[in-house]
């Protein structure tokens, strides 16, 4: 779900600069000039940053706490745009997170904004979710033994991919087994989201103990286990990757492309920047021996050196690469050159994941 902004401000230059700094950051960006007409917009719109010019005190104290007292907002992070000079404590008490001084630094803004999206991000995740790709057995009201594939796991919840039609606040019972893991689980829980793509988020309810330990302990192994794998090269696997242009489609010539058997998909993954430990969750789609391209609203810039990790029941692929082209707010394209046998017999393996999951779906 990609993050949404609003900029409350009638300085039209600074709105320019805001709106291309949360373009570059992946957020889409709205601007309104009046504060009476944002506050009218707030029951309607869900906003996960809102920027509130303090010029007129009296206005933006009334639409900051307008804000906070929104159900839809209550969780925003708020960003005062305050003029030099002005005193940081007294705006913090009307309710803001963050403060941006005017005239407006398009570096200082983007750290501010940058920070901002951390925060929400933060607040949306609560806690670590490991990407895996894993099928899965459901029933819910009218339906027993539905198809599924786990594309996500938290403490708290799971991710899964499905055709069925899950309804909103719908009971479901999971049986699947964790990745590394013979013996299988079963949990009960409730369908909070729901995207067009059959993507579905699903909050446990009613966890017994024994299982939640099981979950918490997962979970921070597979954490340390990235960290350990990140931090000695020697682990990694070495895959140069190079990735596509358009979306999904491989940038090799036409005859190469049609020797390249390409598998339309739905992985979970993560993504690491080869200078940073922080993970980017994503997914990967219209995968083959040469290529893939990655879906998400955070792209990196081209010519970005990353590494993709992918989990299944079976294997841990890391993938280490390059950004060759960018989409921006729907993904990047990549392209790979295999130099070893264990190299390609890994993307293989990737593959038969694919192949697996869109007979699941089917």
């Amino acid at each position: 779900m990609a993050l949404t902004s609003l900029i409350v401000c009638a300085d039209a230059e600074a709105v320019q600069v805001l709106t291309h700094i949360f373009h570059d950051l992946g957020i889409e960006a709205a601007n309104c000039a009046d504060p009476s007409v944002a506050k009218e917009r707030l029951p309607e719109n869900r906003f996960d940053i809102v920027v509130v010019d303090c010029r007129n005190e009296t206005s933006s104290t009334a639409l900051i706490s307008s804000i906070r007292n929104s159900p839809l907002q209550r969780n925003s992070v708020i960003v005062a745009l305050v003029k030099a000079g002005s005193r940081a404590s007294e705006t913090f008490e009307t309710g803001a997170n963050l403060l941006l001084y005017k005239p407006l630094s398009r570096e200082r803004a983007f750290h501010s904004l940058q920070t901002a999206k951390g925060l929400v991000r933060r607040e949306r995740r609560g806690k670590l979710r490991i990407p895996v790709q894993v099928p899965a057995s459901i029933a819910y009201a009218g339906k027993e033994d539905a198809a599924a594939t786990v594309v996500e796991i938290s403490e708290t919840g799971i991710g899964i991919q499905t055709l069925d039609n899950l309804p909103r606040n719908a009971k479901v019972y999971f049986h699947f087994a964790l990745p590394g893991q013979d013996a299988a689980i079963q949990l009960a829980g409730e369908v909070m989201w729901r995207a067009a793509s059959g993507r579905v988020g699903v909050r446990f309810v009613n966890v017994p103990q024994t299982s939640k330990r099981v979950l918490q302990q997962w979970v921070e192994e597979q954490a340390t286990a990235d960290s350990g794998s990140r931090s000695n090269p020697e682990s990694n696997s070495r895959i140069t990757v190079r990735f596509s242009t358009g979306l999904g489609l491989l940038s090799a010539s036409a005859p190469d492309r049609r020797n390249l058997l390409r598998r339309t998909c739905c992985i979970g993954a993560e993504i690491y920047r080869a200078d940073g430990s922080v993970p980017h969750r994503c997914t990967l789609s219209d995968l083959s021996t040469g290529g893939c391209y990655v879906e998400t609203t955070e792209p990196f810039p081209e010519g970005t050196v990353l590494t993709i990790v992918v989990r299944t029941l079976d294997l841990k692929v890391c993938v280490a690469g390059k950004v060759q082209s960018m989409n921006r707010g729907y993904g990047m394209g990549v392209h790979f050159n295999l130099s070893t046998e264990h190299e390609r017999q890994q993307v293989e393996q990737l593959l038969a994941c694919a192949e697996q999951n869109s007979r699941i779906n089917r």
